[in-house]
């Protein structure tokens, strides 16, 4: 992925050139902005591959750039803010980024991040199976197995690991989730998805109470982990 158009935009001097530079060292090619207008004059003309994003910018809330981006299309989104208020995560992943480093980061860590983001909103279609260790998951057979064994899901158990599993190593919000399986009127019934979450983990996991697949991000959402943390 190195070469990817990459736009970074935060109204930090400093964390802009830090990000910038190792960026830059690891082989990308680095555009920035350090307001939301410039952010989106700066992403209409060098439609960039990924969009690393600040959320307090000082002429706009960054939600708003994420809503007026994911008006033209499906660029990669990832978040990076000081706000590290479960609330302000839910708001900056339902308006449509795909995740979400609070301040400060490691480059590692969001060099991982980078590439998961890159690698879903490149072209080729989704994989249709996954194999994280021991977990075999088929989408297109709807057959899950464990350690070679099949494991047998109710529908509802089933439509919620494929909805993690087509967007694996992203976390998804309590409120996408239950609008995926149980449909587009649910949102605020998040019991709904604790107890089909723990049952999930009951019928994959090796141990149930420290998941290896299923993850959860506190008061945010889950996520399907496709290599070990």
């Amino acid at each position: 992925m190195s070469g990817a158009r990459i736009l970074v935009v935060d109204d930090d001097p400093g964390i802009l050139r830090a990000v910038s530079t190792n960026l830059s060292r690891h082989g990308y090619d680095v555009q920035t902005a350090s307001t939301g207008g410039e952010a989106l004059d700066e992403f209409s003309r060098s439609q960039p591959d990924l969009l690393l994003l600040d959320l307090g910018l000082p002429d706009c809330d960054g939600i708003d750039v994420i809503r007026r981006v994911r008006e033209h299309g499906t660029t990669p989104i990832v978040v990076l803010s000081v706000r590290g208020a479960e609330r302000d995560k839910v708001a900056a992943l339902d308006a449509g980024a795909d995740d979400y480093l609070t301040k400060p980061f490691g480059v590692e860590e969001l060099l991982a991040r980078m590439r998961v983001a890159l690698r879903h909103g490149g072209a080729q279609p989704a994989a249709t199976r996954l194999t994280m260790g021991e977990l075999e998951i088929d989408l297109e057979r709807r057959r899950v197995r464990l350690s070679g064994r099949d494991v047998h899901l109710t529908p509802t158990e089933y439509s919620l690991l494929s909805a993690l599993a087509l967007h694996a190593d992203r976390v998804l919000t309590d409120r996408m989730l239950l609008q995926q399986v149980w449909g587009p009127e649910y949102g605020s019934e998040a019991h709904y998805l604790h107890v089909y979450v723990a049952r999930l983990r009951k019928k994959i996991e090796a141990d149930p109470q420290r998941p290896r697949y299923l993850i959860t991000e506190p008061g945010v959402g889950y996520r399907l982990l496709t290599q070990e943390a």
